[in-house]
């Protein structure tokens, strides 16, 4: 780390702008600030001891008397929202019926020998039966040796960032821009979106039903805390409060291209991936069945092959465009390493002279269905294809054991 000597230091490294600030022209606490502090101490007692406030004690009592007034305080809620990291608010309570009234009796006022048999139903499941339903995400601290891990990632992104490795996006569709493996800022907090479990589900709406996408994630936050808030619950903060970080162009290739196609005003449009054959009339080349070139070029493939022919590593040959794919945020090296790999077996073996009569070996021609050959494509863009093997012989692609 380098050693701040000035300031100006300090606050040219602030990223995420947790140094911005206006200036205070009063030491004079407002009304705001005094609710502030008052709900900073029910966040406190959650940090200490994963839990809300119960009514064990005068002090724990007080604590929950307070955060269930400021529940039921819409305004204040509005207030604290951005200060409700561990989402203590979200838990509103509707009295509809009696039984809601004795769970609501804190102090067991209401309960007593004679009384409390009358509501000790059979047969009824229980409370943690239909947990589910009423379920409400929120985040909890993780243990100490938990975090360690996702705590060195957490500082390695972060370096990223200081090197120009990474960069912080707009966040603009949950459709587009939520991906599983992703690293997000949210309320000034970077996340780790580590596990995605979506579904679509049919809504019944009051302008018709919809089909909508959504279910439960896991996700770490670098303050040390989880959550498994439900999938749009997470993108529509994002929408609101949040920001895209994009993945490193040295990063493990599970995640390499998990964003090509998360397109945003801001992403930057790097290529396009092409698919040709060869029109040359070399013999060795003629005879050579499904013999593709797959390549990646940051212009237009018209203007990149219009010197094919003048060019070994088009074979001295004109070539026909089978196929192209636009890409956004595509790391091309890594793309035809990862390629080359993925079909080494069937990699076209053949010397080509310059007009300098220099021997030049062509790396990127092979020999596969453009069937197969398309659907790689389609797997290293999802990141997929790090699950799959090809079988030469049998020309399919598998999966891995």
């Amino acid at each position: 780390m380098d050693k701040k000597k000035t300031l100006d230091d300090i606050f040219n490294d602030d990223e995420f702008g947790i140094l911005d600030s206006k200036p205070t022209h009063s030491n004079h606490k407002t009304e705001d600030d005094r609710l502030i502090e008052s709900f900073n101490e029910i966040n406190f007692f959650f940090e200490k001891n994963n839990r809300e406030p119960e009514s064990t004690s005068v002090t724990e009592f007080k604590l929950l008397s307070r955060l269930k007034a400021l529940r039921n305080d819409p305004k204040k809620t509005e207030i604290l929202k951005d200060y409700d990291t561990y989402n203590l608010l979200n838990t509103k309570e509707e009295v509809k019926s009696v039984t809601d009234i004795l769970n609501d009796d804190d102090l067991g006022i209401l309960e007593t020998e004679d009384s409390s048999s009358i509501f000790n139903l059979k047969n009824i499941p229980s409370s943690d039966e239909r947990a589910e339903a009423d379920f409400v995400a929120r985040r909890k601290p993780m243990k100490e040796k938990e975090f360690a891990h996702y705590e060195k990632k957490f500082k390695d992104v972060h370096n990223d960032l200081k090197q120009g490795r990474r960069s912080i996006k707009a966040f603009t569709s949950s459709e587009k821009n939520l991906i599983k493996g992703g690293y997000y800022i949210l309320d000034g907090i970077l996340l780790f979106l580590e596990e995605v479990d979506v579904k679509l589900t049919e809504v019944e709406l009051a302008t018709g039903n919809r089909v909508r996408q959504d279910g439960r994630t896991k996700i770490i936050f670098e303050n040390g805390t989880t959550s498994n808030m439900l999938f749009r619950s997470l993108g529509k903060q994002l929408l609101e409060n949040g920001k895209i970080v994009t993945h490193n162009s040295d990063t493990d290739e599970s995640v390499l291209f998990n964003n090509v196609n998360a397109v945003s005003e801001e992403d930057l449009e790097t290529g396009w991936v092409y698919i040709l054959q060869s029109k040359s009339k070399n013999p060795e080349i003629v005879d050579l069945l499904n013999l593709y070139k797959i390549g990646f070029s940051k212009v237009k493939v018209e203007e990149r092959i219009k010197n094919a022919s003048k060019e070994p590593t088009y074979l001295n040959a004109e070539v026909k465009i089978v196929a192209t794919y636009q890409c956004y945020n595509l790391n091309p090296q890594k793309f035809e390493n990862l390629l080359h790999r993925f079909f080494s077996d069937v990699c076209l073996n053949v010397d080509i002279y310059d007009q300098l009569g220099r021997r030049i070996t062509p790396r990127e021609w092979f020999i596969a269905p453009f069937g197969i050959i398309e659907k790689a494509i389609h797997l290293i863009l999802s990141g997929e294809i790090v699950n799959y093997n090809y079988d030469v012989e049998n020309q399919v692609l598998i999966l891995k054991d």
